[in-house]
This record gives structure tokens, C-alpha cells and sequence, in this order.
């Protein structure tokens, strides 16, 4: 029988490794500040505060689950085959044959590359970061600027890669920059909190940080 997207869930859901136990409190901690921020602030009683809530739940996850194949300390699900047939490496690689800016290809194939562990960890790390701040809802603003760049990095190294269809990275380009541009972390989110519980904030500093990065 073909997969199908419910026993894929299931599957993701229940799979075996250190990183699942920590998904399930990233989601159990998304729903209680979700739950904490209804019962709490009257404003957030909303359907469009919780359809918010559960697009940027689901967004999230896909960002948790594609770092999943690219787990330290060989940023490959399958370790025993050779550097770049598999993982990061490997489409690392056709960023460096196809990218659409020249210049990218250059830097991929003369820098990334033969430095690959100096900058794996930098991507794997920000796709973290992006999959925590949403699911939290914590910096939102922030982490669909970062997330939106990835994905900006993705569409232009990816363009002309067989197979792929460009319009699916610009799609998710445009759905991390909404996230950003209109403050999903505000809904039943920590961002939420942050906002409803700071109401003045003292310095400049800190008016523009909850303004911006929340």
C-alpha cells in the first residue's frame, strides 16, 4: 500500500531516536502556552488567533522533521555511505552545480564544501531554531526572517536542480515571510505573553525588541 499522510504522521510521530521524546514536549509545551495565553488574555480568544496558532504549529513541524536528516554528527541519515551521496553534503553538492547565481555556486563549491563540518552545524542549528520558535511561538518575527532566508538560499541554489520545482521553495519563502510580517508568535504564543504582560517598556532597547522580533 502507497504511504499515505496519516501513517506518515503516525509513523513521525512514534519513530525511534533522542529526537522524538523531545518533539513531544516541544508540542506538549506549545499547547499549554497556547492554553495559558486563552485562558489569561481575553484578546486571544479568537478563531483567527487559533488557526494561527495551529498553521504555525504545522509549519513548524515540517521544519523539525527535514532536520531530521541531517542529524549530527554526520549531518546524513545514512552515515555508511560515502561524503556526499547523501544528506546535507549531497544537496549541498547540486546546490553547486545548479544554483542560479553563479556567485552562490562559487561559494558552495570553493568554500562550503571543503569546509562542510565548519558549516553544517550552522545550518542545522538554524533549522532547529526556526522549528523551536514556532512551535513556542517565541520570537516569531525573528525566526521567519531567518527561516525565510534559508528558504531564499534554497530556491536560488536549487533552481535549475532536476526535479525540483521552484515555486515550492518561493511558496514556503512567502509562508515564513508572513509569519514574520504579520507577528504569528502573537497568537496564543509566547510572543503573546511577552506583548500583553510588557505593556510599556522602559528603554528604547527594549520597545524595539519586543516591536521587531516578537
Amino acid at each position: 500500500m502507497n504511504p499515505n499522510p496519516f501513517s506518515d504522521t503516525l509513523v513521525f510521530l512514534l519513530q525511534r531516536g533522542w529526537t522524538t521524546p523531545i518533539f513531544w514536549l516541544l508540542l506538549v509545551a506549545s499547547a499549554g502556552i497556547a492554553a495559558y495565553a486563552w485562558h489569561t488574555i481575553p484578546s486571544q480568544r479568537t478563531l483567527s488567533h487559533l488557526g494561527n496558532w495551529g498553521l504555525r504549529l504545522l509549519i513548524a513541524a515540517m521544519w523539525w522533521q527535514q532536520s531530521l536528516w541531517k542529524l549530527p554528527p554526520y549531518y546524513t541519515d545514512q552515515p555508511q555511505e560515502p561524503f556526499g551521496t547523501t544528506g546535507l553534503a549531497y544537496w549541498m553538492g547540486l546546490m553547486g552545480k545548479y544554483a542560479a547565481v553563479p556567485l552562490q555556486a562559487d561559494f558552495v563549491n570553493n568554500i562550503v564544501l571543503p569546509h562542510f563540518y565548519l558549516f553544517a552545524p550552522v545550518v542545522y542549528g538554524a533549522e532547529v531554531l526556526v522549528a523551536v520558535s514556532l512551535i513556542l511561538g517565541c520570537f516569531v518575527r525573528l525566526g521567519g526572517i531567518v527561516g525565510a532566508l534559508q528558504i531564499a538560499n534554497l530556491w536560488l541554489g536549487l533552481y535549475s536542480a532536476p526535479g525540483e520545482w521552484p515555486w515550492t521553495y518561493f511558496f514556503l519563502l512567502l509562508l515564513m515571510a508572513s509569519f514574520a510580517l504579520h507577528h504569528y508568535g502573537r497568537s496564543l504564543g509566547i510572543d503573546a505573553i511577552i506583548v500583553a504582560r510588557v505593556k510599556e517598556p522602559r528603554t528604547i532597547l527594549a520597545r524595539y525588541i519586543i516591536a521587531e522580533v516578537t
